[in-house]
């Protein structure tokens, strides 16, 4: 009988939990109040001024239907704004705020100190290996996922 403990399941879920744990520890001590998840969706709404909330959850592969939430809270916090869309009237454009890319560039540090504790067991080289397969084999199970990670083409338009 195989070890549970020893499973890649079990495995990617521990490495999660220490993975939001050093997030909250290293954004916190910086003196911030965002989750990993509204870190990712105000980032991404950094680098896409404009996008709609679909669009946002497939760039951080998270669920369409509790992207609301996250989004609310940011904007509840002034890091975002809705605008109704140019393009669709059902739709609403986010944008980042003048407090967001203030916010987004002081935390930004945080972040990165954040993802070198979580690897810090690792050598360079192994980081650069662990990376790799970690990006391999979500890759290859994209699709399985219940929000697979899309990507924004050069028209805009959305893809996988």
């Amino acid at each position: 009988m195989r070890d549970n403990n020893d499973m890649p399941g079990h495995l990617a879920r521990r490495f999660q939990q220490i993975a939001v744990a050093v997030f909250h520890a290293e954004v916190e001590a910086a003196g911030y109040d965002l989750t990993p998840v509204q870190y990712a969706a105000l980032s991404a709404i950094g680098m896409n001024q404009g996008i709609d909330q679909i669009t946002l959850a497939g760039l951080i592969a998270y669920d369409r239907t509790t992207i609301t939430g996250v989004v609310d809270r940011l904007v509840q916090k002034g890091l975002l704004v809705r605008n109704p869309s140019s393009r669709d009237r059902r739709a609403r454009e986010l944008r980042i705020t003048e407090e967001g890319m203030r916010a987004l560039q002081g935390i930004t540090p945080a972040v990165e100190a954040a993802q070198r504790v979580m690897l810090r067991g690792l050598t360079k080289e192994e980081v650069e290996e662990f990376m790799r397969l970690l990006r391999k084999a979500i890759a290859a199970g994209n699709e399985l996922s219940r929000a697979p990670l899309k990507q924004i083409s050069a028209e805009g338009t959305k893809g996988s």
